[in-house]
């Protein structure tokens, strides 16, 4: 009986492997490969870099985002709308970057940095700008607004940001 019952469990897992093997790119919740909740990521616009000086940063207010949590909240949402209605239909592609507090590994607040920049961007096609006019990068945990260690700090660097590329 016991020899039956590992092999069922051999079997299964063989099984769930060969399913995953067959997915590409990263896999996060409503990002499979090069598409993020069906919206195709465009290709990258050449010499665009977030910390670049082709790129305009803070012209725009960054979105804030609660504790562990990649999701737009609604008071968040004018500021990416204000974003959208001065860019969408201008041809000009914007660079969301999402970045996270000094908790966490550095491969969590990368992984969790990206979904945020995502969700933006989500978010501003939702609003009108074409997907391939939005990038998006993260920097997890690095360059934080305010160094310090403590919930106000956190809160602060919990963020993405918007860079305009010239």
């Amino acid at each position: 009986m016991r020899l039956h019952h590992c092999a069922f469990l051999s079997i299964a897992a063989l099984l769930a492997l060969s399913g995953c093997a067959n997915k590409k790119g990263k896999q996060y919740a409503g990002i499979d490969g090069d598409y993020v909740s069906g919206t195709p990521l465009g290709e990258r616009t050449e010499g665009a870099n977030f910390l670049g000086s082709n790129v305009q940063r803070g012209q725009y207010a960054p979105v804030q985002f609660g504790y562990d949590s990649s999701s737009v909240a609604p008071d968040q949402e004018s500021k990416v709308e204000a974003v959208a209605s001065a860019l969408k239909g201008s041809g000009k592609t914007v660079i969301v970057a999402g970045f996270t507090d000094e908790r966490g590994t550095e491969e969590y607040n990368r992984s969790l940095g990206e979904k945020r920049a995502l969700a933006v961007r989500e978010v501003l096609i939702a609003k009108g700008m074409k997907a391939n006019n939005v990038q998006t990068v993260s920097f997890g945990k690095e360059m934080p607004v305010d160094p310090a260690s403590n919930e106000a700090a956190w809160a602060k660097n919990r963020r993405a940001e918007f860079g305009l590329v010239k």
